[in-house]
């Protein structure tokens, strides 16, 4: 079967007509003028793939996204070596203007069997209106685009997620940063919330710029390497270590500068450059399909969830009172609905006697067997509101303003490996009995 092919801009010898008279492999169904044209036309299910002439410099990771989200492969024909090069980190397989037709047809082919093994579903994009690009889960960096050799970093990604209600993700992301720098690990601290960024506020950091923004710009051209990245990244210095932070949005209507695709690259270069990447993500899990205006709309919950399906360990964290807990209980399923290969670890925050009652991780453990989903609760953190507020009014971490703070010891328990093999027992009843004995 034929593999329909639209093209935009004109070869020196004539593209659709090396094409065509192969009679077989593939069949141009429309040839463009200008790239909106082959958007449009890509979108309206006409064809599998798309070849870029002339124009190529207006790719971006987005629009390649876009194109994948609909089940259209993209080749791009330009005579630059640094045109390649960008290019091919967008996930855009790149060929010489004069390749012969033969060859050119073949790798039409090779590039539409690849998107479709990437990503085996049913495709939305068949008709006008269907496509939904930075809606849902993705398989891998850029809704299935390459990142090319960049993308296979040892960097670790921890996500930090929690329903709504201030539960607390910023500050268990941010002091987790802060441990692991302080254990000699390269750290990058990244604030993914497209509702409520605060990293910066909690920091300290005086932030006009928007790091990760600048980031996802970068990537989005195919520009981002790991000088640029280090360069946007602002260090946090503290007398145990440093580590990095791309800062959030400054303003709550920037969102749609952090699109999924662009996001996957600039992960897939902190995995490159530094031990761990932190990322503090946003509460909303909803796909946003009902805010959907055009057939290129992007999704405020993009970088929630492309940070989650990247990630390797997820934590879920939630308030432990009688509110917190069904809260994070339902956000639980949903988390497992949208991002199926989570397998979150679970964190109660702000465990306390006066909200729980006596013995509170007992009564919590005991509710949570009964109540709770199949995940099992890893860690409680005690509620240290002294030790909080005196590392947010310095704008410090609690390594710093509170280093013997028993909420301080729990974050370390949870991502500092000497401290793991002991995190069976409990801070909170350790303190809670030291007191006792006080």
């Amino acid at each position: 079967m034929s593999i329909p092919v639209v093209t935009v801009g004109d070869s020196r010898e004539d593209l659709v007509g090396r094409l065509e008279r192969l009679h077989g492999p593939v069949s141009v169904v429309r040839r463009c003028s200008e790239l909106a044209e082959l958007l449009a036309a890509c979108q309206g299910g006409l064809a599998r793939a798309a070849v870029v002439a002339q124009g190529s410099e207006e790719l971006t990771a987005s629009l390649v996204d876009r194109l994948s989200a609909v089940g259209v492969a993209v080749l791009a024909l330009t005579d630059s070596p640094e045109e390649r090069a960008r290019l091919q980190g967008i996930g855009v397989d790149a060929e010489t203007t004069g390749v012969d037709a033969a060859a050119l047809a073949g790798r039409i082919t090779g590039a539409v069997a690849l998107l479709a093994a990437a990503d085996p579903r049913p495709r939305r994009g068949t008709g006008p209106g269907m496509a939904d690009a930075d809606a849902g889960p993705a398989p891998g960096p850029a809704g299935g685009a390459a990142v090319g050799p960049e993308g296979s970093g040892a960097g670790q990604i921890i996500a930090v997620w929690g329903p709504a209600g201030s539960p607390g993700r910023t500050l268990l992301a941010a002091n987790m940063a802060a441990e692991l720098a302080a254990e000699g690990k390269s750290v990058l601290l990244v604030d993914a919330d497209s509702y409520g960024a605060s990293v910066a506020a909690m920091l300290g950091l005086l932030d006009e710029a928007a790091g990760l923004a600048q980031a996802c710009r970068l990537a989005d051209q195919g520009l981002l390497d790991a000088k640029a990245l280090l360069r946007i990244a602002a260090p946090v210095v503290t007398r145990a270590g440093t580590f990095r932070v791309l800062t959030g949005i400054t303003r709550a209507d920037r969102w749609t500068e952090l699109r999924a695709a662009a996001l996957s690259l600039v992960m897939a270069q902190a995995r490159q450059v530094v031990d761990v990447a932190v990322i503090d993500t946003g509460f909303c899990l909803e796909s946003d399909e009902e805010l959907s205006f055009d057939t290129m709309a992007p999704r405020r919950n993009a970088a929630t969830l492309r940070s989650l399906e990247l990630a390797d360990t997820v934590f879920a964290v939630g308030a432990a009172d009688s509110i917190g807990v069904p809260r994070l209980v339902r956000g639980l399923a949903d988390l497992e609905s949208a991002v199926p290969h989570a397998s979150p670890r679970v964190v109660l925050n702000k465990v306390r006697q006066s909200a729980v009652g006596r013995s509170p991780e007992r009564q919590l453990r005991d509710a949570w067997e009964r109540f709770g989903p199949t995940a099992p609760l890893s860690a409680f953190l005690p509620a240290d509101p002294v030790a909080s507020d005196a590392a947010l009014l310095s704008g410090s971490l609690l390594l710093e303003a509170a280093p013997d703070s028993p909420l301080r010891k729990g974050i370390a328990a949870l991502v500092c490996a000497p401290v793991q093999r002991n995190r069976g027992s409990s801070v909170f009843s350790s303190t809670a009995k030291r007191r006792l004995k006080g």
